[in-house]
């Protein structure tokens, strides 16, 4: 019956500890404001990603781009690519102005690119 006691407790007791341990204030994690312009189609998500071979390779050259720049950040290395007849739209957070430029460049130079939307904005946290 104890052990049976003691397993229940392991099972509770870490869902009843705070999420967040510090003498600072937590960080905002209220995206409600993104998520209202997100779904009133004033912008695109990645679920509106064309399904096309060209734009899928699109994506996935930009991507690799990214991934292969060490100078970027990890912000920037994971923003969001969406492609949609050759149009680019590129949207998240980065670290700086300078990641926002090299990342929007870095996309128009893929072959296929016909315009880029550079929706990316800089992280001030």
């Amino acid at each position: 019956m104890r052990a049976m006691r003691l397993a229940v407790l392991a099972l509770v007791l870490p869902l009843a500890a705070p999420c967040w341990v510090s003498a600072e204030t937590p960080p905002d994690a209220d995206n409600t404001g993104k998520n209202v312009r997100d779904r009133e189609d004033r912008t695109l998500t990645p679920m509106d990603q064309s399904n096309k071979k060209e734009d899928i390779d699109v994506t996935a050259n930009i991507r690799k781009a990214l991934m292969d720049d060490g100078s970027l950040s990890t912000n920037a290395r994971n923003v969001k690519i969406i492609t949609r007849d050759g149009v680019v739209t590129l949207r998240g957070p980065v670290d700086t102005e300078q990641e926002k430029v090299a990342i929007a460049r870095t996309a128009q130079s893929v072959a296929g690119v016909r315009r880029v939307y550079n929706q990316l904005e800089i992280d001030t946290h």
